[in-house]
């Protein structure tokens, strides 16, 4: 807010917030991948100019701040080795990049935002407030986004695979999807139209909670799907390394929805994990899975029915789906294979955690950092002290995402201009 009362006093002449659902732009054949992908990761397969939700203009020849949006989709890879097309938006700056050398580049992962394909980053960047086929999405991550945007840095927005899109379901957490989504934006950014970035500018990867997790497995995919991203640091804050270790957390919360999305990505990869599960599920647990494929994170906190309810309340059982990991090999050994922290960052990582993270647990984040200390990563360990829990309402999860914003970018912006760090791995012992 403050930014854009500055912007006014500068003499802007136009500002568009718009807060309903974009009517020809996002829908229709653009987010309809092809039958034929291009051949290559990262490779655009079309892209288009798209408005932001909040911007300002100045008029005349003098570009919008915060900056100029693109539309892309871009071929990547999911779990099963497969082509996969992804959407996202790229987005130049209006402002100059202050630091030496090319402008460089963030490769942002949005935290949770549902399964349904109104849910999609690059849609509620355009427009805010996107209510589309019963879901509502809000665009949190516009502030953190601009933030970025306002320093110079040049950003690339991923909408995961199958999130906008309408070829498949959204795969959510798991973990090679997300990682190759992240990557291959990054790879996309320099054939987008207009842009400053090229392919030797140093690149970024930000993303908080399910973004955590996504550019936590980018991270360490870098070294072996994309080696030649000049990849320079990586933020990830509230990481879910550990899906096991985050069923229990997240059960029984306000976002107890995030399991189910969790199910559904697996189970449309993993026939064994299906088979499985599938037995185990009441009717109100088929139900309730079905319906969360289309539903984004406010509809999960609101009209589903899944907050603050237990999974036990899905199973025939009455075991919660924790229970039923532990018990099914087949489930165990899907969550295992999700598993963040067995590969080899190949730049230093900075992780962000709540010690009373009440979703994403903040143990399980710990030993994402001790992981990769163990390997020799330059991790920075940032727990943020909370001395009483929140009740399964996720402030405690939000919370560091908030108060601690600009010092995790200004982490990665010294990242991004060469500042070395050797991280804190020798005190992590000591720490909460």
């Amino acid at each position: 807010m403050r930014r854009t009362m500055a912007w006014a006093a500068a003499g802007v002449l136009t500002l568009s917030l718009l807060a309903t659902s974009p009517a020809t732009a996002t829908t229709g054949s653009f987010y309809d991948p092809p039958a034929d992908l291009p051949a290559a990761n990262g490779e655009l397969v079309r892209a288009e100019p798209m408005q932001l939700a909040a911007s300002v203009s100045f008029g005349g020849s003098i570009a919008p701040l915060p900056g100029a949006a693109t539309r892309i989709m871009y071929r990547t890879t999911d779990m099963n080795g497969a082509p996969a097309a992804a959407s996202g938006v790229y987005i130049e700056p209006t402002v100059r990049w202050r630091g030496d050398g090319e402008r460089p580049l963030v490769a942002f992962a949005a935290g949770t935002q549902g399964q349904g394909d109104a849910c999609a980053p690059s849609k509620t960047l355009e427009s805010g407030l996107v209510v589309e086929s019963g879901a509502v999405a809000v665009g949190y991550e516009i502030p953190s986004i601009y933030g970025l945007l306002a320093r110079g840095i040049a950003v690339v927005v991923t909408d995961y695979i199958g999130l906008g899109t309408t070829d498949r379901d959204h795969s959510y957490v798991v973990r090679l999807d997300s990682g190759h989504a992240v990557l291959d934006a990054a790879r996309a950014a320099d054939d987008v139209p207009g842009a400053s970035v090229t392919a030797s500018s140093p690149i970024g990867l930000f993303g908080y909670s399910q973004g955590g997790g996504a550019v936590a497995s980018a991270a360490e995919l870098a070294a072996t799907y994309a080696p030649e991203l000049p990849i320079k640091g990586t933020f990830a804050g509230a990481p879910p390394a550990d899906l096991a270790a985050v069923l229990r957390s997240a059960d029984g919360t306000s976002l107890t929805g995030v399991i189910g999305w969790a199910l559904n990505g697996l189970a449309q990869y993993d026939a064994e994990f299906a088979a499985a599960v599938t037995p185990e599920l009441n009717e109100k647990g088929v139900s309730t899975l079905e319906a969360l494929k289309a539903a984004c994170i406010g509809d999960a906190i609101i009209t589903s029915g899944t907050a603050f309810n237990k999974t036990s309340s899905w199973t025939t059982s009455g075991e919660s789906l924790s229970q039923l990991a532990a018990r099914l090999p087949a489930v165990r050994d899907s969550l295992a294979e999700q598993r963040i922290g067995t590969m080899l960052p190949n730049a230093p990582v900075q992780i962000l955690t709540g010690t009373k993270d009440d979703i994403v647990a903040h143990p399980q984040a710990k030993q994402l950092a001790s992981d990769w200390c163990a390997q020799g990563v330059a991790v920075t360990y940032v727990p943020v002290i909370q001395p009483v829990g929140s009740g399964g309402t996720g402030l405690n999860h939000l919370a560091p995402m908030i108060t601690r914003a600009a010092l995790s970018q200004q982490w990665l912006v010294d990242r991004l201009e060469g500042d070395r760090t050797s991280g804190n791995c020798s005190s992590l012992r000591w720490l909460p």
